[in-house]
């Protein structure tokens, strides 16, 4: 069986090879940096929590399996998700979110509908959710966590991860309203 070249790089990379460290950095940095900044907002946070990342698969290379094309992949993602979940734990109070008063009446259950909206406005967007409910909504959308995990890795209640995410969709589902209101008046 030929290995493909993710196995390669990883053969590299337990060799602690620095040319397969630049090489893993050049190929996923701009993925992992994307999927940083769901979570954080600020650069410098993006950029210590990324840097932190990338120690953490140094350091624990040794232990990473091999599992099949994209493992690698997911593993670093795992990393990325977890080191920016311990930033947001040390440096936020994901338990203090918009007080749900504060908030305007939301549509119950009408879903976002990105259709048409380039994917750096929807970034934006979801950059721009209060921290608690950007969280809930990344973990629960984009990690494919349940509540009860969230709630788990968050140390908040099942029904605050529900409620922040459906909070979280209505927001945007308002965003997206708005945005494609000031859509439409341009081409008016």
């Amino acid at each position: 069986m030929e290995e493909n070249k993710e196995q390669i790089l990883v053969k590299h990379l337990l060799m602690k090879e620095e040319a397969a460290w630049k090489e893993l950095f050049g190929a996923y940095s701009g993925n992992l940096t994307y999927i940083c900044s769901r979570y954080l907002t600020e650069k410098e946070d993006v950029h210590d929590v990324l840097q932190n990342s990338f120690i953490k698969m140094f350091r624990s290379i040794d232990s990473f399996e091999y599992r099949g094309n994209g493992s690698l992949k997911a593993w670093m993602t795992r990393i990325v998700v977890n080191e920016s979940l311990k930033h947001i734990k040390q440096n936020t109070d994901t338990k203090s979110t918009v007080e749900i008063e504060d908030l305007p009446d939301l549509p119950n259950d009408e879903e976002p509908d990105f259709e048409e909206i380039p994917k750096a406005v929807i970034m934006e967007m979801i950059q721009s959710l209060p921290d608690g409910y950007r969280t809930v909504f990344n973990l629960y959308v984009f990690e494919t966590k349940s509540h009860k995990e969230i709630s788990g890795l968050l140390g908040i209640a099942e029904n605050s991860s529900a409620s922040q995410f459906h909070r979280a969709k209505g927001l945007l589902v308002q965003k997206i309203k708005e945005f494609k209101m000031s859509k439409k008046a341009q081409y008016e």
